[in-house]
C-alpha cells in the first residue's frame, strides 16, 4: 500500500496564490509594526489558504506487474546459409534461460520469415506489431537474432527501452555474385544495347578465389556460350534480340567451394523484344474495290514503315509506250527487288500479274528472300489463274497452291478447317462473328493445296487462305480479294480488320502467333503455362525444375482446340525450365536471386545505429551467446559479453481509497483559534515584543 497527499481546490490555484500572496504582505506589515503575534497571524492565514486548497489523503493497493523483453527471430531464407540456423536456436534458448531466471519478467517470443513477393526481410515491422500487442509501460527491452539483412530499416519503432542485436554468421564468411545492374524492359529487335553486369566477391575472400570467371550467357535456354571474365570489375554486355516477345537472358558463373550460397551466382533479365519500324512493301495490280484494303490496315500501325507501289496499266493497254513514261515516278525495281530487299519484313503481292514490270531475276530475288527468312504474301484475284500469273514466275517454288485458272463466281461463306480453329491466325475468330454468322464473299480462285496448312475454305470446300513455312521464311496465300466485303459491313460483315492482323503479324513471326509454343504467366508465385500445338496427339507431360534442381512432371490438359494449359505454384523463388517435347523455356519467378540471397553476409551495420540510439548495441553470437543484466534506465545496456535490460517497476492499482484530510468547519476553527490567541498574545504584551 502507498499513501499520498492530493489537492482538491474549492477555488482556482490561481486565486489561491493571490490570496498567498496578500497574506505574505499582511505578514510583512506585522513584521513592519513589531507585533508579537506575527507568526500566529501566519498560521492562521496558513490554515485558510489550506482549508482552500483541499487536501486529500490517497491511499493505493498495487499490485506489481512483470516486466516484458520482446525477442524476434529471424527465420528467412538467409538465415538458413551456413550453420545459422543452429546459432539461432542455441541463442534462443540461451535467451530463455537468462529471462527466465531474471526475477519478475517474461519472455516474448516472435519469428520472422520471408516477406511476400520477394519483399525481403521485415524484421522492423514485425518488431513494431510486437510492440503493439505490449504495454509500453511494461516493455523492459527488445532482442533480435537475425543476420543483420533486414530490408525495412525506415520502419524503426520508438521503443522505450533498449534494443538488442544478436548477430549470426561468422567473420570468415565470404560469398561470389553475380548482379545485372540495368536491364531495359523493353529493347528494340536488331539494335544492340549494352546491359552491365558485375561479377564480385564479398566478405572474406580467400586468396584461393582467383581473379577471373567463368560467365555462361544462354538466351531462351538455347545454347550457352561462356567468356571468360574479370572478378569485381564492371563488365559491358553487348546484347542483340533475336526474336520479339520475351526474350529471357540468363547469366551464371559455376559455384566455388566455399562460397555461402550459389542461389545468387546466376541472374536472369525478360526484355520484351520490339520492332522499331515494320518495313512493308505492298505491290498492288489492277485496280479493284479492295485495293485499299492492305493500304488502310497497314497506314493504321504507326509502327509501319509502308512502300506502296500500284500498276495502274491495264493488260488491254498494249500500245507499246514504255512502261517508264507511264507513270509519276519511275518504279524504283531495281532498287526495291535487288539492293534494299532484305530490308523488307514483308512483301505483300496484292492482285499482282507479270507485265513485264518486274524481270524473273527479280522475282527469284524474292525467292530467296523468303528462303533466307523473308516473308511474302499473296492476295489473290482473278489474274492468279490467268497466263501471266505471279504462280508463271520463279515464285512457284515456294507457293503452298498451285491455280486451276477456274474462278468461283458465287455467294458463300468463309469457314475455319477444323486446324482454323487451333491455329492462333484463325482461332476463335468465329467468336467474332455477328448475329447469323459473317457476311459473304463472291468470288473464290480455284487453287489446289501442294504444300502447307489450310485455314479457311470456301465453297465446295476449296481453299480460301493457305499458310506455309519455307526454309527460314514464310509465305501465305489468301485466294480470294473479296476480304473488304466484311470491313464494309456487308450482310454483317466479319473480322476483317483482326483475321488482316493476325495474319500479318504471323508473317512477321510475332511469338505470340506461333503454332507450336510453350509459355507461362506469372501472377505472384503462381505459373499458368500454356502450350499451343497443331499436332492431333496431345503433348507428352510437362518437366518443371526448380531452381535448386528439383524436377516436377505435371500433364496439361486441353482447355480448347489446340490449346493446353496446367497451373503450378512455385515453391521458391528463381528460374524455372520448363520442357515439353522438343519446346524449352525459362521463366523468373521474381528475380533469379531473391532480395535475401543479394546480400548474404552477415552484418550490423544497417541495424548498428537503431540499436545504439536506444542504448544497446550489436553483438555476434560467433563469440557464445551473452548474458542479460538489468541496467538503470539511460544506462549503456552492453557490454563485453553481455547485453542489458531496463525493468520497467510498473504496477497495476486494485484499489484507491481518498480522506479528505480535515472538513470545512476544522479549517475555519483552526484559523480563529489561531487568530484570538494571536490577539492575545498581542495584547498581553501590549502589542510589541
Amino acid at each position: 500500500m502507498t499513501a499520498s497527499v492530493i489537492f482538491a481546490p474549492l477555488v482556482d490555484w490561481w486565486l489561491i496564490a493571490a490570496l498567498g500572496g496578500v497574506a505574505v504582505l499582511l505578514l510583512a506589515v506585522a513584521l513592519w509594526r513589531g507585533l508579537s503575534g506575527w507568526w500566529l497571524r501566519g498560521l492562521a492565514l496558513a490554515a485558510l489558504l489550506g482549508a482552500l486548497a483541499n487536501p486529500s489523503l490517497q491511499e493505493e493497493e498495487r499490485q506489481n506487474l512483470s516486466d516484458i523483453v520482446i525477442l524476434v527471430v529471424d527465420e528467412s531464407a538467409s538465415q538458413g546459409l551456413g550453420d545459422r540456423r543452429a546459432q539461432t536456436e542455441a541463442a534462443v534458448a540461451s535467451v530463455q534461460a537468462e529471462v527466465a531466471a531474471l526475477p519478475n519478467t517474461e519472455l516474448r517470443i516472435h519469428r520472422v520469415g520471408d516477406g511476400e513477393e520477394d519483399a525481403g526481410t521485415l524484421a522492423m515491422t514485425a518488431l513494431a506489431e510486437a510492440l503493439a500487442e505490449e504495454p509500453r509501460a511494461r516493455v523492459a527491452g527488445a532482442i533480435l537474432i537475425t543476420d543483420g539483412q533486414v530490408h525495412d530499416p525506415g520502419l524503426v519503432p520508438n521503443l522505450p527501452a533498449p534494443l538488442q542485436v544478436l548477430l549470426t554468421g561468422e567473420d570468415k564468411d565470404w560469398d561470389r555474385r553475380l548482379v545485372v545492374k540495368n536491364a531495359p524492359a523493353f529493347a528494340i529487335i536488331g539494335e544492340e544495347f549494352v546491359l552491365n553486369l558485375r561479377v564480385e566477391d564479398i566478405g572474406k575472400v580467400p586468396a584461393s578465389a582467383g581473379d577471373e570467371v567463368d560467365l555462361t550467357i544462354s538466351i531462351d535456354a538455347e545454347e550457352p556460350a561462356t567468356y571468360r571474365v574479370a572478378l569485381n570489375t564492371d563488365l559491358e554486355l553487348p546484347v542483340n534480340l533475336p526474336h520479339g516477345g520475351q526474350n529471357v537472358l540468363q547469366f551464371s558463373v559455376a559455384p566455388v567451394a566455399g562460397e555461402l550460397t550459389d542461389r545468387n551466382n546466376a541472374a536472369a533479365v525478360q526484355i520484351n523484344g520490339v520492332r522499331d519500324r515494320l518495313r512493308v512493301l505492298l505491290v498492288s495490280g489492277e485496280p479493284h474495290a479492295g485495293e485499299r484494303v492492305w493500304r488502310n490496315l497497314l497506314k493504321s500501325d504507326a509502327s509501319v514503315d509502308l512502300v506502296h507501289f500500284t500498276i495502274l496499266r491495264p493488260p488491254e493497254k498494249q500500245d507499246g509506250v514504255p512502261v517508264d513514261e507511264l507513270s509519276l515516278i519511275a518504279f524504283p525495281t531495281q532498287e526495291l527487288f535487288v539492293e534494299k530487299i532484305n530490308e523488307f519484313d514483308l512483301i505483300i503481292f496484292d492482285r499482282y500479274s507479270m507485265r513485264g514490270i518486274l524481270p524473273m531475276s527479280y522475282i527469284q530475288n524474292v525467292v530467296d528472300y523468303v528462303r533466307n527468312g523473308g516473308t511474302v504474301l499473296v492476295a489473290a484475284g482473278p489474274e492468279f489463274g490467268a497466263v501471266d500469273s505471279l504462280y508463271r514466275s520463279p515464285l512457284a517454288d515456294i507457293l503452298p497452291v498451285a491455280p486451276t485458272a477456274q474462278v468461283i463466281e458465287e455467294g458463300y461463306r468463309p469457314k475455319l478447317t477444323e486446324l482454323g480453329h487451333r491455329h492462333p491466325v484463325t482461332e476463335g475468330l468465329e467468336a467474332l462473328a455477328p448475329e447469323g454468322g459473317w457476311g459473304r464473299w463472291f468470288r473464290l480462285i480455284e487453287v489446289e493445296q501442294v504444300a502447307g496448312q489450310v485455314l479457311m475454305t470456301g465453297p465446295y470446300d476449296l481453299p480460301l487462305l493457305v499458310l506455309n513455312r519455307v526454309d527460314k521464311g514464310r509465305v501465305a496465300v489468301l485466294a480470294s480479294d473479296q476480304a473488304w466485303l466484311w470491313g464494309r459491313g456487308y450482310e454483317g460483315g466479319g473480322p476483317q480488320l483482326e483475321l488482316l492482323r493476325r495474319l500479318a503479324h504471323w508473317m512477321l513471326k510475332e511469338p505470340e502467333l506461333e503454332e507450336e509454343t510453350l509459355t507461362a504467366e506469372v501472377k505472384g508465385e503462381a505459373l499458368t503455362i500454356t502450350r499451343r500445338s497443331m499436332q492431333d496427339e496431345p503433348p507428352g507431360p510437362l518437366t518443371i525444375t526448380g531452381p535448386d534442381g528439383s524436377k516436377v512432371v505435371i500433364e496439361t490438359p486441353e482447355v480448347s482446340p489446340g490449346k493446353y494449359e496446367a497451373l503450378y505454384q512455385a515453391k521458391t523463388l528463381g528460374l524455372y525450365r520448363l520442357e515439353q517435347g522438343d519446346l524449352t523455356r525459362v521463366i523468373a519467378v521474381g528475380p533469379a536471386a531473391p532480395r535475401e540471397f543479394v546480400e548474404t553476409i552477415a552484418s550490423g551495420e544497417v541495424l548498428e545505429p537503431m540499436a545504439e540510439a536506444t542504448q544497446g548495441g550489436v553483438l555476434r553470437l560467433e563469440r557464445g551467446a551473452p548474458d542479460i543484466r538489468a541496467v538503470a534506465e539511460g544506462r549503456r545496456a552492453i557490454g563485453r559479453g553481455w547485453i542489458g535490460i531496463t525493468p520497467r517497476e510498473a504496477y497495476l492499482t486494485t484499489d484507491l481509497r481518498v480522506t479528505t484530510l480535515l472538513p470545512g468547519w476544522a479549517w475555519l476553527l483552526i484559523a480563529a483559534g489561531l487568530a484570538v490567541l494571536a490577539w492575545l498574545v498581542e495584547g498581553r504584551k501590549g502589542g510589541k515584543a
